[in-house]
């Protein structure tokens, strides 16, 4: 009884303290920080939907009509974190706006459907800013959303990305 107790012991001790993929504690590991790639400066029609963002044509197609969300890009994307649960997994992104009063942020899918381009899930966090706001402390501007993820969703994804305006974190298996 001792041996199998000190045994079991030995061998969740050891599983906690490795990286691989069995271990559910380290399934996707520590986000790290990547430049934003430079804006593209020619002039965007708002008429035509871009990226994975379909809402603009379902509303007005007709068909799943739901609004138009106004999101801007946040300034800088501060933390990233998937968590893992019964399922799926969560990812929970803090950012920081560059002004106080960010409202109804969102992490905007830009993958078409949802679905991974070569294992990369890609979203960026929006919000809506209101006008005539004051810029703030830094800790004052930051903001923490969540976004539920299930293992379909997951399935052949290697690494998540968060886009921001000036930076973009990315968390791998």
């Amino acid at each position: 009884m001792r041996i199998s107790l000190s045994a079991l012991l030995v061998a969740s001790l050891t599983l906690g303290a490795c990286g691989g993929s069995l271990n559910p504690f380290g399934w996707f590991g520590r986000s790290t920080s990547e430049v934003a790639p430079p804006q593209d400066d020619r002039p965007v029609n708002p008429l035509i939907p871009t990226g994975g963002d379909r809402s603009l044509l379902k509303s007005v197609t007709g068909i799943g009509v739901e609004p138009v969300y106004n999101g801007k890009p946040f300034g800088e994307v501060v933390q990233l974190v998937v968590e893992r649960r019964d399922g799926g997994a969560i990812v929970r992104v803090t950012g920081r706006s560059d002004r106080q009063g960010v409202y109804d942020v969102r992490l905007t899918t830009m993958n078409e459907d949802e679905q991974p381009v070569d294992g990369v899930l890609t979203y960026r966090l929006e919000g809506l800013e209101p006008t005539n706001t004051r810029v703030g402390s830094p800790a004052s501007r930051e903001v923490t959303v969540a976004r539920s993820l299930t293992d379909q969703k997951l399935r052949g994804v290697r690494s998540i990305r968060v886009e921001g305006l000036r930076n973009s974190r990315v968390v791998r298996r």
